[in-house]
């Protein structure tokens, strides 16, 4: 599903305007050479979703629920982020102890959230309403003023590009948490153990797996997630603005879940989908613009992606379509067969196309 939601988007921007696709470089406000087009802001502005997805992907496996307080939380790490980098000179090792210390103070938001669903079987939605209502308080408690600045180049450097690397750095931040989660998932067993609490937390407990455990890790994983997210923004605009840093991106985060082909109810899950699902919802945001579509209208058409895409992939309409298969005459159902390959054929061709364009 994701890939082809994914494909099916690359295809309208191919009628759009070829342009989509040029990748070239320009030269920025501090004489750096950098790479520019709009697969590359696609990439890069996708940056903290993409990462947030693989956190919300975790915690919806294992409690079958999802987390809509990460947007608030990451105004809690920028606001620490912000409080602890002010304190003194801003140097590279100060920066690396601020996000240390913020990574803390959100892993503990992400124990408080895992504890009220695991120990107190509250509904994680509702668990996680605490936070989402009183978070961006919270964080303006912190530095005890709506939007400090940061004065310095390194943490532009981090928002924005390193002296005399053309890529963004945030892509680089995203690596270096997808290398992570890879380690940890091909040389431990968390995720049998996540899919397996979120299948069915009883069996799992008589095979001597902690369920209680198991939740709190995958909301202390979040966290760890969310103060990336918060880390990245709050150094893209050099500044902590506690009401609007990544203002709604909770539901941009579950949808990425459900475009990905989890199932929101828990059990098995695929990061790599949710991944490709964050990058589709920014793909869908840039091809509205693209289309001249009103910014304040763009979330009435998401809002009518995820119904269709909400409706096709529900339990209802695929059992209809397989009770209707069922009926369809033979050479229907051949010629169906004959036409999904020639869409895959394709769909194969296109893929080519558009890489030897971009080559």
């Amino acid at each position: 599903m994701p890939v082809m939601i994914l494909f099916l988007l690359v295809v309208v921007n191919l009628f759009v305007g070829k342009s989509f696709f040029k990748i070239g470089t320009v030269v920025d406000n501090y004489g750096n050479t950098v790479l520019s087009g709009d697969i590359v802001s696609i990439i890069n502005g996708a940056s903290e979703l993409a990462i947030l997805a693989v956190g919300m992907t975790l915690v919806t496996a294992a409690s079958g629920g999802q987390d809509i307080s990460v947007g608030a939380v990451a105004a809690i790490a920028g606001s620490v982020f912000v409080k602890v980098v002010n304190t003194g000179e801003i140097t590279v090792p100060s920066i690396l102890l601020a996000f240390l210390v913020s990574c803390v103070v959100v892993m503990v938001c992400g124990a408080f959230n895992g504890a009220l669903v695991a120990v107190f079987r509250i509904q994680p939605m509702i668990a996680t309403l605490i936070l989402f209502t009183a978070g961006r308080s919270v964080a303006y408690w912190i530095n005890g003023t709506a939007s400090p600045k940061l004065y310095d180049d390194f943490t532009r450097q981090i928002g924005s590009f390193i002296s005399g690397v053309p890529i963004q750095t945030p892509i680089f931040i995203v690596l270096l948490y997808f290398i992570i989660f890879f380690l940890i998932f091909k040389f431990t067993n968390f995720r049998l153990y996540l899919e397996a609490v979120g299948i069915n937390g009883k069996a799992a407990k008589l095979n001597g797996i902690d369920p209680i455990a198991v939740k709190l890790a995958a909301y202390v994983a979040l966290g760890f997630c969310v103060a990336a997210a918060g880390f990245i923004s709050t150094c893209r605009m050099q500044r902590l603005d506690h009401l609007g840093i990544l203002n709604g991106i909770e539901m941009d985060a579950i949808l990425a879940v459900a475009i990905g082909g989890n199932a929101l109810g828990g059990g098995k899950f695929s990061v790599t989908g949710s991944v490709i699902g964050a990058y589709t919802i920014e793909l869908l945001t840039k091809t509205l613009l693209r289309m001249q579509v009103d910014p304040n209208a763009i979330k009435v058409y998401k809002a009518v992606f995820i119904i269709i895409l909400m409706i096709v992939s529900s339990p209802v309409v695929k059992d209809t379509a397989v009770k209707l298969a069922d009926y369809l005459p033979g050479q229907f159902v051949k010629a169906t067969r004959f036409i999904i390959r020639i869409t895959r054929f394709i769909m194969k061709k296109g893929s080519q196309f558009i890489s030897t364009y971009i080559k």
